[in-house]
């Protein structure tokens, strides 16, 4: 690898200091229409978004929803109105995994290499990355909620309801940081899945997502208190169908702007500074 190849990011993040917000605002719109045009060169890219909410919302109510509901007193139709507000946290996780892969393969097709010899704000190019996955996300929420009235979940908060998509996006955007780190960082898209995987798994499960926490060995529900996914998932409940809100949203909100805080900045600096 040349001289100049090397020096390319430096120079990029020296000149990164000299553009303004107008210019970031102008390059982070620009590289979110290449994004999206990339998505619709490849359309396939859109199946997690849209095929996940429907099969994982039809799994979970109608495999589960009649003895987990009975547990909470009612039968299946309690259960959907318990599991639907809770599953904003599982696709805001979901999606968050898909911008370290896409990250990582970008690097690897030498895209990345392309946009960091530009003039450009480098941060233009992370932040146009969550642009189109908070795009995917809503997409993906929206299509989760459409199935959840279809199997008989009941909205009568829509103002609930909009600020439980509002929430899940913001904590969605925090873990998005998480997994941009991780796509800079490792060696393979394959390998950023499998941390996503090994990460994504004990803290949707051990979340009280899918079903209530109080059945749950006791050294478990300890973890569940401090998983952020307990937090938003009951936040989006008590907004959407009724509940203590306040403590849980607090929580969800500080941990949203604390990891967004200590990631984001790891993110644009590994991005610059990565050879």
């Amino acid at each position: 690898m040349s001289a100049t190849t090397l020096s390319a990011p430096l120079k990029a993040g020296q000149d990164d200091a000299r553009i303004g917000l107008r210019g970031h605002v102008r390059h982070t719109g620009a590289l979110v229409r290449r994004n999206l045009l990339w998505i619709r060169q490849d359309p396939e890219s859109m199946f997690d978004a849209v095929l996940m909410p429907i099969v994982f919302t039809l799994l979970f109510v109608y495999v589960f929803g009649g003895s987990i509901g009975q547990a909470l007193g009612g039968g299946q139709d309690q259960y959907v109105q318990y599991v639907v507000p809770g599953m904003m946290a599982m696709m805001s996780m979901n999606i968050a995994m898909a911008v370290g892969t896409g990250f990582n393969q970008d690097f690897q097709n030498g895209i990345m290499d392309r946009f960091r010899t530009l003039p450009i704000g480098q941060g233009s190019v992370l932040f146009a990355k969550i642009v189109v996955e908070l795009m995917r996300l809503l997409i993906a929420t929206t299509i989760m909620m459409i199935v959840g009235v279809l199997v008989g979940f009941d909205i009568t908060n829509w103002g609930g309801l909009f600020a439980s998509v509002g929430l899940a996006a913001l904590f969605g955007t925090s873990i998005m940081w998480i997994f941009l780190v991780l796509g800079v960082s490792m060696k393979s898209a394959q390998s950023v899945q499998a941390m996503g995987f090994l990460v994504l798994m004990p803290l949707q499960f051990g979340s009280s997502i899918f079903a209530p926490t109080q059945s749950m060995p006791g050294w478990l529900q300890g973890f569940t208190d401090y998983n952020p996914l307990s937090s938003l998932a009951d936040s989006a409940r008590g907004l959407m169908v009724g509940g203590p809100v306040a403590h849980d949203l607090w929580v969800t909100v500080g941990w949203s702007v604390g990891l967004t805080l200590v990631m984001a900045p790891i993110a644009i600096h590994k991005f610059r500074t990565k050879n």
